[in-house]
């Protein structure tokens, strides 16, 4: 009998938290196997241990104060009572991770090639010639073109896509035998994440890799794995084959889970807008362009070849219009400027009927990362209270009393004001930031990309905070976004950008159903489904395409 690639048996792991001797239970008594060649998907909320299970593989919380518990054998090494050798042989050679955010993992410093080529070396008796080689040939195989001159790059030459990649190739460097990928498309729009995917898969059949993928995107794990295991608190929910769990959950969890998931074929809930000056736009765009650099290195980011060419729209009050696109099609370029962050190039933009440049008076935005929008070192109730003073607010009881006010107004608590943001998870940041767009009663709040780092649970809780606001409040939203199943939930209107310039534009289900333009009909395909099946052929049709 084949022994298992991994072996989990009742594995513990906890964090030191507060005072000494205190612990955080992360990982609460998991077992689990992963044969050769087969893959597996731990899904689940954000904090429900995958990611500790995964590094926990590795041996990566040795050293850090965790206290772990049971046995991890992976490719016959307990790893556990590995010495630090045999960790390092484990490392690379026989099991290699994948993490979420490529541009944190690499160096910026030195080139993609020579990342690679170190990594090689340290795990074999390779020259420094023969390592060069070996980067290139595995730059090679994940579909970098020109792999010889790209691995002279550094990261920030690289797109989003092409770093993951860049990961892949350093983490098959070493030929090992499982591969972990941590949330490795998350960030990535849905034809990148399509791509990714795909090259998973055609590692997998080539090499015959373990693969051990951990998301929170269940469209994800459904076209890329055997299996599924679900996680909640730390603790297995379900497991099974994945079309067994997708299509007949029996844990009232994971129907909690599929039920959040935003689909492309689900029902969408009629939108009405509020009974008010509802066709005067509350923002209005003319012919918008933007340009980054000078030169040679001038970039068009908003606009077309045609100096004519730029960005035009329109969104009234109580109104949501989706932007969708692949990364550097310009959606959070034309975001900024549409609340004056950045300046257009050329065009105009008028707010409630009147030409504005710079900031503009009553428009507000919502960040993708809520990490780096809020500063560390204030509490979230003086981030809040920021655009209260701004304003010319100077009654700070007054002021204190509206930030509690808007804190019980997104799902907080008042007394949350003194707390500072790594107190928080990353929904309750996000509210956060919306909480603070709404201090100064805006009438348009523009959302760039508000849910991508989100599980799937928490994605609802905040697209529906938003839905509720924007009924109450009328505001008019802009929601951009590269999860196209999201956008249809929460929109009203889409437009579809390609280049700097918006292709199609119509009503969502519209544009939805009957897609005019073929770039939205790829963006409509790349989006992972939740049957298994449906999946495996839009695969094969991609492959056949790219024959």
């Amino acid at each position: 009998m084949t022994e298992p690639l991994v072996d989990a048996v009742d594995l513990v792991v906890d964090f030191p938290v507060g005072a000494p001797g205190e612990y955080l239970r992360a990982v609460d008594g998991l077992s689990f196997t992963l044969e050769p060649g087969r893959a597996l998907a731990l899904v689940g909320e954000s904090g429900s241990g995958k990611s500790t299970v995964a590094a926990a593989l590795l041996g990566l919380h040795r050293g850090t104060g965790a206290r772990l518990g049971g046995t991890v054998r992976v490719g016959g090494t307990d790893v556990g009572s590995a010495d630090a050798g045999e960790l390092r042989r484990l490392r690379g050679g026989v099991a290699a991770m994948v993490f979420q955010d490529p541009l944190s993992s690499l160096d910026p410093y030195h080139a993609i090639g020579d990342q690679i080529a170190e990594v090689y070396r340290i795990h074999t008796t390779a020259t420094r010639r023969a390592a060069r080689a070996r980067a290139v040939e595995v730059l090679d195989r994940v579909g970098i073109p020109d792999a010889a001159r790209r691995a002279r790059s550094r990261p920030h030459e690289f797109s989003g896509g092409m770093r993951q990649r860049a990961l892949i190739a350093m983490a098959l460097a070493c030929e090992p035998r499982l591969l972990i990928a941590d949330e490795p498309t998350t960030a990535l729009d849905v034809t990148v994440q399509a791509q990714i995917l795909d090259l998973l898969h055609g590692l997998r059949e080539e090499r015959g890799l373990g693969l051990l993928l951990v998301t929170h995107d269940v469209g994800v794990a459904a076209g890329s794995v055997d299996d599924l295991l679900v996680m909640r608190g730390g603790a297995a929910v379900e497991r099974g084959p994945v079309d067994r769990v997708l299509s007949a959950p029996r844990a009232p969890y994971t129907r909690e889970l599929l039920a959040a998931v935003p689909r492309l074929d689900g029902p969408r809930t009629p939108r009405p807008r509020p009974a008010t000056d509802a066709d005067e736009p509350v923002v209005e765009a003319f012919r918008l362009r933007r340009e980054f650099g000078r030169g040679k290195r001038r970039v068009l980011a908003v606009g077309g070849p045609d100096r004519a060419e730029g960005v035009s729209l329109a969104v009234r009050r109580g109104e949501t219009l989706g932007i969708v696109g692949e990364s550097g099609s310009g959606k959070s370029t034309l975001g900024r400027m549409l609340v004056g962050l950045l300046e257009p190039g050329s065009g105009r933009i008028h707010h409630e009927g009147r030409e504005t440049a710079g900031i503009a008076p009553g428009a507000q935005m919502v960040f993708q990362d809520p990490v780096s929008s809020l500063n560390p070192r204030r509490s979230v109730g003086e981030s809040i209270a920021d655009p209260l003073r701004a304003a010319g607010q100077r009654d700070e009881a007054a002021i204190r009393a509206r930030v509690e006010e808007l804190l019980t107004r997104v799902g907080l608590e008042p007394g949350h004001y003194d707390r500072y943001p790594h107190e928080f998870s990353g929904g309750q940041r996000q509210r956060v930031g919306i909480a603070r767009a709404l201090a100064p009663q805006p009438s348009l709040i523009v959302c760039d990309e508000p849910v991508s780092a989100l599980d799937v649970t928490t994605q609802a809780q905040v697209t529906a905070l938003l839905a509720e606001l924007q009924r109450e409040l009328g505001i008019a939203l802009v929601f951009i976004a590269h999860d196209l199943a999201v956008v249809r939930q929460v929109s009203d209107r889409v437009a579809v950008m390609r280049g700097g310039l918006i292709v199609e534009e119509g009503p969502v289900d519209e544009v939805y159903d009957r897609p005019a333009h073929p770039y939205t009909r790829r963006l409509l395909d790349a989006v992972p489904a939740l049957d298994p099946g449906l999946a495996a052929r839009r695969r094969s049709a991609r492959q056949e395409a790219f024959a």
